[in-house]
């Protein structure tokens, strides 16, 4: 439609909507809206509209939809003007109307991708994918080189698969279905890539390829899509959110925390990163965080009504109130298909609080039940109500069905974490090479700080455990698990932990290494100035051992064992927050620990600095000559406080929060027996590394 003569003034007002100037392009329209009065109906019309698109902008969504529909009475044989007024609808939620606004609009304008594109995202939030992805489809013949069309495809084409399982990876459910659902996946990818290479600047374009990637499997892809959307609009609340939980899935959980919390003082009332720091609480068992975050009423964004309440439900029933959890759960209603699974679990467990075991049996069949579908939801939401059902099964001591849902979130679990045995082999051979019994003649960083503790190990070998006794002690600060010495690794092996860095690791010389201990030290120190042993009880640093000899020479480590049946199946139990691709699969998990083993041998052998080995039944046969031990070790003297571990309070990232939080007991020896039968690729590979009694 030609901008209508004599209306001079409107092209300076189009231009500067056009550059983004609503402001200045509203002040001009103004005028041009309700006058001069030699002006007809159309051409106050065409201003009026477009007034109402500014408005729109700005955030004045009821006053812009009273503009458009000034506009379209005054023209309602003009398309544009219509399909602004649907904008307008479609803003103000009022959806179904839209839809009809730009169905009409479709069809006066057959050559305009516009109508369709907007059609497509009314459908989507009318909850019709398969229209959505028609409609976008549309657009996208109507102007190939029209990047909305094919962000608006993406988006569609996840949603639309969505309903028939998309959101797990292809395979994650068999046959024809995961094929079909891995194909959609790669469409919905491909389309957002094409939207991103026709707009790179597109920032819903990245966060949607960010959530498309973690659902296709692939969490790097996914986190720096995330990155590139916060590094073009830093202040993103649901991209910072998003990536956030993706860095812990990722093991980068210091990144993770710093994010949200960033976030929060810039913002604290953002409902996005306040959630995603209530579930970081919930995961932690820490309900009081928690509740605080998701205090006040619910956020106005629909689609995290149902997380905000369910998660409120979650910290209630942690806070031992399931009266409130049931009166809140209540209040939720249906949850939306994505949240169905979440929504039962919090029924289980609130009949568990109630005492109601038969109905929690119930539950816990209607969940198994949701999870058996092909259904929409988020892959660690699937991922994670295989773990908590098969933990209340385990519970119950219906061992087959619990390890069919340790089975089942593994199976899931493992094409976001892929592992490689010839890449780990080819790691520890480089280590053993490069860190050999000539360590004690290498170039070293010159300081002999006695404050660093390492506690390292296989998960589950009772690191946890260990640190809490030591935390009980005056003169020992528990650091948890840092990421610190991971990542002075990469930044002396070339950004990666791999068998080349390894060797670009064994080369630094002792000015490097001295720059790099500076750093690490001076951080360290910051977590506790007063000190004497500050620990740090990430367990991989086992694999990290030649680094600590070459850049921290007064270190101690702390080594932890178990037996390596209860270590495998433990791992196998539970669903970890960080990287541990070879715990997916128990043959790679037994291969693993024999790795593990022989790579830990090799440090005893062949490091220059002391290794105390712990094992966790030492704790149990006899825990007072143990500690002192250890404390022998550390160049501590004994305090009775640290027979009474249990009675510090503080806030624990481990799944191993509530065994430490009670006396040391035998509970967690000879846990592997009644699982035995199970367990036959796990006990193979630890027969095969000499861990175990070939008639075991």
């Amino acid at each position: 439609m030609p901008l209508p003569d004599p209306f001079p003034a409107l092209a300076q007002a189009e231009a500067l909507y056009r550059r983004g100037a609503l402001a200045e392009a509203a002040s001009v329209l103004a005028p041009l809206a309700y006058g001069p009065p030699e002006h007809g109906p159309r051409e106050h019309a065409w201003a009026l509209s477009l007034l109402g698109l500014c408005e729109l902008r700005l955030g004045d969504a009821p006053g812009g939809l009273l503009r458009l529909a000034r506009a379209h009475g005054l023209a309602p044989d003009q398309p544009l003007i219509a399909l602004r007024y649907g904008i307008g609808l479609q803003a103000n939620r009022r959806h179904a109307e839209a839809a009809a606004c730009f169905r009409a609009c479709c069809a006066a304008l057959p050559d305009d991708p516009a109508p369709a594109v907007n059609l497509a995202s009314a459908l989507l939030d009318l909850g019709d994918p398969a229209g959505a992805v028609a409609a976008a489809r549309v657009a996208c013949a109507r102007d190939p080189g029209l990047a909305a069309g094919h962000y608006t495809l993406g988006r569609a084409l996840l949603a639309a698969g969505a309903l028939t399982g998309l959101g797990l990876p292809g395979g994650a459910i068999g046959g024809a279905i995961g094929g079909a659902i891995g194909g959609a996946i790669g469409e919905a990818v491909g389309c957002l890539r094409t939207a991103l290479a026709l707009a790179p600047d597109l920032v819903d374009g990245w966060i949607e390829l960010g959530r498309a990637e973690y659902r296709a499997g692939a969490l790097a892809p996914a986190i720096a899509a995330l990155r590139r959307a916060i590094a073009l609009a830093p202040g993103h609340r649901g991209a910072i959110a998003s990536l956030a939980a993706l860095l812990r899935l990722a093991g980068e959980v210091d990144e993770a925390e710093i994010l949200l919390t960033t976030s929060l003082a810039a913002d604290p009332d953002a409902p996005e990163p306040r959630l995603a720091r209530a579930s970081v609480a919930l995961q932690d068992e820490a309900p009081a965080e928690a509740l605080a975050l998701l205090s006040g009423p619910p956020p106005a964004a629909p689609e995290l009504v149902a997380p905000w309440g369910l998660a409120r439900v979650l910290a209630l029933l942690q806070a031992n109130d399931p009266a409130a959890a049931r009166s809140e759960l209540a209040a939720l209603g249906d949850p939306p298909p994505g949240l169905a699974v979440a929504h039962a679990w919090r029924h289980i467990l609130l009949a568990r609080a109630e005492g109601d075991n038969a109905r929690a049996e119930a539950a816990a069949d209607a969940m198994e039940a949701l999870l058996a579908e092909p259904r929409v939801m988020l892959p660690e939401h699937r991922i994670m109500a295989h773990f908590d059902l098969a933990k209340f099964r385990a519970e119950r001591g219906q061992t087959a069905r619990a390890f069919a849902g340790w089975t089942a979130g593994h199976r899931a679990l493992a094409p976001f974490q892929p592992f490689s045995r010839d890449a780990w082999r080819g790691f520890v051979e480089a280590s053993r090479a490069a860190f050999d019994r000539r360590s004690a003649d290498a170039p070293r960083a010159s300081n002999r700080d006695p404050a660093p503790v390492f506690i390292v190990g296989m998960p589950r070998s009772g690191t946890t455990l260990l640190e809490q006794i030591l935390a009980a002690h005056p003169r020992v600060h528990a650091a948890g698990e840092r990421g610190a010495l991971g990542q002075a690794f990469r930044d002396l092996g070339g950004g990666a932990e791999d068998a080349a860095a390894v060797a670009r690791v064994a080369a630094r010389t002792p000015p490097e290494l001295d720059r790099a201990a500076r750093a690490y030290l001076a951080a360290l120190h910051a977590l506790a100035p007063e000190a004497g042993r500050i620990v740090d009880k990430m367990p991989g640093n086992f694999a990290r051992l030649g680094l600590v000899a070459r850049l921290l020479p007064g270190a101690r480590i702390l080594h932890c064992t178990r037996d390596p049946r209860d270590t495998g199946l433990s791992i196998f139990t539970y669903r970890f927050y960080g990287y541990h691709p070879y715990a997916h699969d128990l043959a790679d998990l037994g291969w693993y620990i024999g790795q593990y083993a022989r790579l830990m041998a090799h440090w005893t052998a062949a490091l220059p600095m002391p290794i105390l080995t712990v094992r966790l039944a030492d704790w149990v046969e006899d825990f007072r000559a143990t500690l002192l031990r250890v404390l022998a070790f550390l160049d501590l003297p004994y305090d009775p406080r640290c027979e009474r571990f249990w009675e510090v309070k503080r806030r624990i990232r481990t799944v191993s929060r509530a065994q430490v939080a009670r006396p040391v007991n035998a509970s967690g020896l000879g846990r592997w027996k009644p699982y035995e039968a199970f367990l036959g690729p796990l006990l193979g590979e630890l027969r095969a590394a000499g861990l175990i009694d070939g008639e075991d």
